[in-house]
C-alpha cells in the first residue's frame, strides 16, 4: 500500500489519479489532497477518499472547506505554506505534483527535501528552477518520475539501456492550428484554442498547447529529467498523438514508445514503477490508424517553441522569467485581454528586458517571477 499526497486533486491529472485509486484500493491510499479554488469537488473528494489532510490554497474559501468537512475526521488547512507543509508528513510515500503552474515549485521543493518519491506532472518546475530540482534530488537522493506522456516514454525508452543518447525525439500534436497560416491565427479565439484535437486537458496547459509553449516547457524538461543538452532535443509534430516520444543512440537505432492518448497509463506507471499492473485504459489499433506521420514545427507560426530554446540556452533566470511571462499572457488571452500571436511578443520582450542573474538562488527566483508578472501586467 502506498500513501499519496495528490497536489492539485481537483485537476486533469488530479482526477484522473484518484481514478487509478479508485481501480486498486489495495495499492494505493489518498493521505492528503489539494486544490486551487475548486472548492466544491475537493469536499467531494475529501468525503470519498477520506485523507488525513484537506488543503486549498485560496484562504477565502477556507471557511466552506471546513463547514463542509466538519463531521471528517481530516485536518483541514488553507494556504501556500500550508501545501508545502503537508508534503513532508512521514507517512506519505509518494507526491502527485500536478499543481499548474509556478505554484507548484515550492511544495515540490518540499517534498524533495522530505525524500518523498515526486511523481511529476508539473512543468513549471523544472523550467523554472531545473538546475536547483536537480542538485535538491540528488542530494536528498530523491527519485522524480515523469507523468507527462512524452517523458514517460522517454524513461520508458531509456529502460535497460547503457548507451548514449544522440538525441530525443519529442512528438508533438500540433495543436487545433497545425494547418494554420499566420493570418488566421492572429484571429483565433481562446474558445477555438480550448479545443485539443487529441488530449483532454486543464484550459492553461491546453492554450499553452496551442501557442507550443507546452512542447517549449518540456524540451526545458527533458533537458533536465535525461541531462541532455537541448541539441539533442528534437521535436517532430506526430498528430496522431501514438507514437509518444523516442529515443535514438548512438549507433542509429531508435526506441519509442507507443500507445492511445490517455494520461492515466504514464500516471499508472509513475505511480506503480518498475512494476506494470493491469487496466482497463484504451488500446491503440496500429491496424485502424493505417498511418503514422511526422513533421517538422514551423517556427514563424509557433515561436514560443524558438523562445524556449532561447531561455534554456541562455540558462540562469530566463527560463523563469518565460514561465512567469507566459502565465499572464496566457490568462490575459482567455481573459481576451491579449491576441494570440500577441503573447510571444510580450514574452519575447519580457526575456530581453527583465534582468538576468546567472545562478539564482530560490529567492532570486521568487523575486524574478513577481518582478516579470508585474513587467507583462504593466505591457499588457
Amino acid at each position: 500500500m502506498k500513501n499519496l499526497a495528490i497536489l492539485g486533486s481537483t485537476g486533469s491529472i488530479g482526477t484522473q489519479t484518484l481514478d487509478i485509486v479508485r481501480d486498486n484500493p489495495e495499492r494505493f491510499s489518498v493521505y492528503a489532497i489539494s486544490a486551487n479554488r475548486s472548492v466544491d469537488l475537493l469536499i467531494r473528494q475529501a468525503k470519498e477518499f477520506h485523507p488525513e489532510i484537506v488543503c486549498i490554497a485560496d484562504e477565502s474559501l477556507y471557511p466552506q472547506l471546513q463547514e463542509a468537512l466538519k463531521d471528517e475526521s481530516c485536518k483541514v488547512w488553507a494556504g501556500a505554506d500550508a501545501i508545502a507543509e503537508m508534503v513532508t508528513f512521514q507517512p506519505i510515500d509518494i507526491v502527485v505534483a500536478a499543481m499548474v503552474g509556478y505554484a507548484g515549485l515550492r511544495p515540490t521543493i518540499e517534498a524533495i527535501k522530505a525524500g518523498k518519491t515526486i511523481a511529476l506532472a508539473n512543468k513549471e518546475t523544472l523550467v523554472v528552477a531545473g538546475e536547483l530540482i536537480c542538485e535538491l534530488a540528488q542530494k536528498h537522493h530523491t527519485p522524480i518520475l515523469p507523468v507527462d506522456s512524452e517523458h514517460s516514454a522517454i524513461f520508458q525508452s531509456l529502460i535497460g539501456e547503457q548507451s548514449e543518447i544522440e538525441k530525443i525525439l519529442l512528438t508533438a500534436s500540433g495543436g487545433p492550428f497545425r494547418n494554420f497560416t499566420l493570418e488566421q491565427m492572429a484571429a483565433v479565439t481562446p474558445e477555438q484554442a480550448l479545443q485539443h484535437p487529441n488530449w483532454s486537458m486543464g484550459a492553461k496547459i491546453t492554450i499553452d498547447s496551442a501557442s507550443m509553449m507546452n512542447k517549449g516547457f518540456e524540451v526545458i524538461e527533458a533537458k533536465w529529467l535525461f541531462g541532455v543538452p537541448v541539441e539533442k532535443i528534437e521535436v517532430l509534430i506526430h498528430p496522431q498523438s501514438i507514437v509518444h516520444s523516442a529515443v535514438q543512440f548512438v549507433d542509429g537505432a531508435i526506441k519509442a514508445q507507443l500507445g492511445a492518448p490517455d494520461m492515466r497509463v504514464p500516471i499508472q506507471l509513475a505511480l506503480t514503477y518498475p512494476e506494470r499492473i493491469k487496466s482497463n485504459f484504451p488500446r491503440a489499433d496500429l491496424a485502424a490508424l493505417g498511418a503514422l506521420t511526422f513533421d517538422k514545427p514551423d517556427l514563424a507560426r509557433f515561436p514560443n517553441l524558438g523562445l524556449a530554446y532561447k531561455a534554456t540556452n541562455s540558462g540562469g533566470t530566463v527560463p523563469c522569467v518565460l514561465n512567469a511571462a507566459n502565465e499572464v499572457v496566457n490568462l490575459a488571452f482567455r481573459e481576451h485581454r491579449c491576441a494570440f500571436l500577441e503573447m510571444s511578443e510580450l514574452i519575447s520582450r519580457a526575456m530581453d528586458d527583465m534582468p538576468f542573474i546567472a545562478k539564482p538562488t530560490y529567492d532570486d527566483y521568487v523575486r524574478i517571477d513577481n518582478e516579470t508578472r508585474k513587467f507583462v501586467n504593466e505591457l499588457l
